[in-house]
């Protein structure tokens, strides 16, 4: 079984309605192949088809949100927050690791029971082209 990483966001998100990527990669350094890019889709379609296809692939599926930037400083405003993130998040996972070194647990990135955005069936062709079509009408707007 693959892993699926993805955003842990609020329920009131603006990520939420933006068209979301999936970025296909292998679990570990041995493979060396150029990661697969599929998208965009909408949030829900690009949950359930990275975990139909890591279900039984030895696979990293990362799925993100498209930013629909239309300026230099946009871009660079957010590399500089991501940046900062990192930055958080490197304090915020060695205290989490700290904590965690006493129970010998093994966790991963992505509760599959954490909500009712996605299932384990992938959309079929049909879904995923009204996605399409919701999605290029937000880009127009």
């Amino acid at each position: 079984m693959g892993a699926l990483v993805t955003l842990d966001l609020p329920a009131d998100a603006p990520a939420l309605t933006l068209p979301w990527i999936i970025t296909f990669g292998p679990m570990n350094d041995e493979e060396e192949w150029e990661p697969v890019v599929c998208g965009p889709y909408e949030r829900a379609h690009a949950l359930a088809l990275a975990e139909a296809v890591v279900a039984d692939e030895d696979l990293m599926a990362v799925v993100e949100p498209l930013q629909p930037h239309v300026t230099v400083d946009q871009i660079q405003g957010d590399i500089a927050a991501s940046r900062m993130a990192a930055e958080n998040e490197d304090l915020e996972t060695a205290a989490l690791d700290a904590e965690l070194a006493g129970y010998g647990e093994e966790y991963h990135e992505h509760d599959h029971e954490h909500g009712d955005d996605h299932t384990h069936e992938p959309p079929s062709v049909d879904e995923i082209r009204a996605g399409f079509s919701r999605i290029a009408a937000k880009l127009s707007s």
